[in-house]
């Protein structure tokens, strides 16, 4: 049997590196003549503090791991190209999406709630981020692998992943808090119930779909906007694992998903997607019954079809890991003329919140890091650690009489009127919940995969302690159809019957 890729890295790296025999040095380059042992005062004596190489080496183990993402941590990422097929240059300037374009992008794939040590196969959306190296900049498209989200206000945003990241006391995954928050946000019900479903834990990350999620803009030469969401679908088709699956998977081989990407493109098995955009113009947004950007709701391809542009397509792995994933920074504030944002409340948070957090993680200069830096920069922001462009001696202020700045003509929307009282208004408590769940339970589901929705959700209610948070659950599912609710209701009886609680 011939051996993955995955497993003989090394040996490979040696046949086409035959040229590497170099002397080791420090990180200034000085030859290191005894890279195995301290210098000791004698053969059993203690060690000098002058002992330079040592002091460096273990300072800097120290410091080789940077924070992990509070969310998103555990990922792995692959570069490729993004071709148009289709034409859509009526609606948007943006040069990414002009005809037979190639961008080259690279591809980051996540959980979202699990730690760097968890397992690819545990029950959780999939982060599934773009970044498109531009001639305008880098534009950035950060997404999961579902159309929808839990929660649509930002400010509940580390709420959420509070209740689904370990009990701060016994630091255990907790059922109690899981269902507890998403039972008294009936918002999340929609993705809950995605998550449950058969889609929840992918078989690969290659077998999945990817969506932007959020509803952004396109604006076309006129500086009309139109309103878009973005979604790309698997080439190698949906294929998903079962509960039991991935359990046994995830004790067999926890990085099964890096390993599955991995060696797809060191056999050349290169995945791709089919990129579409749906459109709504601002006059169909004023007349809809649902809030279009809400991200806990999807526009029914009915009414909004898929349009068709072009092909995502992943064809070389990282050469380093930490420098070109660990390091590899997203932001949906990222974006190029020709693409703008909505009213989306949530998407809004996110333009802060992302930049931010690297900020934090990678430092003030994250975005000159190699696998972030766009073709071009001309900024006057300066200095701040880990600084590598620092332009020299040109001005660091703007306006300034020594460098001539030529204003560049960015395709803004044209303004638009906003009025409305400043205030605080929990629209997920005030809009319908329920009605495209319901449809999600009715009509996208089969009766087969109904039963099953109903399974998955019971082998973790069941594990609920608090009754109140139990009750709320069962409501909130009867809430979106009262068949759904019934059913759960009876099968958790009987599962307490049959287990003897």
């Amino acid at each position: 049997m011939k051996p993955l890729p995955s497993t003989t890295q090394l040996p490979r790296w040696k046949k086409n590196n035959k040229d590497q025999r170099k002397c080791i040095t420090t990180a200034e380059g000085i030859p290191i003549t005894h890279p195995t042992s301290s210098i000791t005062v004698g053969e059993h004596g203690p060690i000098v503090l002058y002992d330079s190489n040592l002091i460096e080496s273990l300072a800097h183990f120290n410091r080789e791991r940077i924070p992990e993402r509070v969310v998103h941590a555990k990922g792995s990422a692959a570069f490729g190209y993004f071709e148009v097929t289709n034409d859509i240059t009526k609606y948007t300037t943006s040069k990414v999406f002009e005809m037979g374009k190639k961008t080259p992008i690279a591809v980051r794939f996540s959980r979202v709630a699990g730690s760097l040590g968890s397992a690819d196969t545990d029950l959780d959306p999939r982060g599934f981020a773009i970044k498109f190296y531009t001639e305008e900049g880098n534009w950035d498209l950060v997404g999961n692998n579902t159309p929808i989200f839990f929660v649509k206000d930002p400010i509940l945003f580390p709420q959420f992943i509070h209740s689904q990241k370990p009990n701060p006391v016994t630091n255990l995954r907790e059922w109690n808090q899981f269902w507890d928050f998403l039972s008294l946000r009936q918002e999340s019900v929609h993705q809950v119930m995605f998550l449950f479903s058969d889609r929840g834990i992918p078989k690969s990350y290659r077998h999945m779909h990817g969506y932007g999620s959020h509803t952004f803009s396109l604006v076309d030469k006129n500086q009309k906007l139109i309103y878009c969401k973005f979604h790309y679908k698997t080439d190698q088709g949906i294929k998903n694992l079962t509960p039991a699956e991935a359990q046994q998977i995830a004790g067999e081989d926890p990085n099964y998903y890096g390993r599955d990407l991995y060696d797809a493109i060191e056999n050349k098995d290169y995945p791709s997607w089919t990129f579409y955009v749906q459109l709504m113009t601002p006059q169909e947004a004023k007349q809809k019954s649902y809030d279009p950007f809400d991200i806990t709701k999807v526009w029914p391809h009915s009414e909004h079809p898929l349009i068709k542009v072009g092909k995502l397509v992943l064809n070389k792995n990282p050469s380093n890991y930490f420098a070109e994933v660990e390091q590899l920074a997203f932001s949906p504030s990222n974006i190029t003329p020709g693409i703008w944002i909505s009213p989306d409340r949530f998407l809004q948070g996110r333009l802060f919140s992302y930049a931010d957090a690297h900020r934090y993680r990678l430092g003030a200069n994250y975005a000159q890091l190699p696998i972030n830096c766009p073709f071009k920069i001309n900024t006057y922001e300066r200095d701040g650690a880990a600084n590598i462009i620092n332009q020299g001696g040109t001005p660091n202020y703007y306006p300034n009489t020594f460098r001539e700045t030529p204003e560049c003509p960015y395709n803004y929307p044209l303004p638009q009127h906003i009025e409305g009282n400043v205030g605080h208004y929990d629209t997920g408590k005030t809009e319908n919940n329920y009605h495209q769940a319901n449809i999600f339970y009715n009509k996208v589901l089969d009766a087969t995969a109904r039963g099953r929705l109903e399974d998955n959700l019971l082998s973790t209610i069941k594990k609920i302690t608090c009754e109140k948070v139990k009750n709320n659950v069962l409501q909130m599912f009867s809430n979106v159809d009262q068949t759904f609710g019934d059913n759960l209701k009876e099968k958790l009886r009987k599962s307490i019957k049959h287990e003897g609680f």
